[in-house]
């Protein structure tokens, strides 16, 4: 197990949830792309309106892939930082 599987495990056990359908990568793929796209504090955020939005029934694949996908057309001068060239 890697420390986010714990932590994942610890907060899953702490609010009842099951860890197994907690979709790490998504989640995190997502903050990536808004914190790279959009604004650094809009990863949060965003993570916390999009587990809003699969509580109430969204499917985690489809809310995280339609959020990266607005994040990623994101028009620089609302507010997104420009990217750094060097920066892979």
């Amino acid at each position: 197990m890697t420390v986010m599987d714990d932590w994942v495990t610890a907060v899953c056990a702490e609010l009842d949830l099951d860890p197994a359908a907690v979709p790490v990568p998504a989640v995190l793929d997502l903050a990536r792309d808004v914190a790279h796209q959009v604004l650094r504090p809009g990863a949060p955020v965003t993570a916390y309106l999009f587990g809003l939005a699969v509580g109430r029934g969204a499917e985690p694949a489809d809310a995280a892939a339609r959020l990266s996908g607005l994040a990623t057309a994101w028009p620089v001068e609302l507010g997104a930082e420009p990217a750094d060239p060097a920066t892979p």
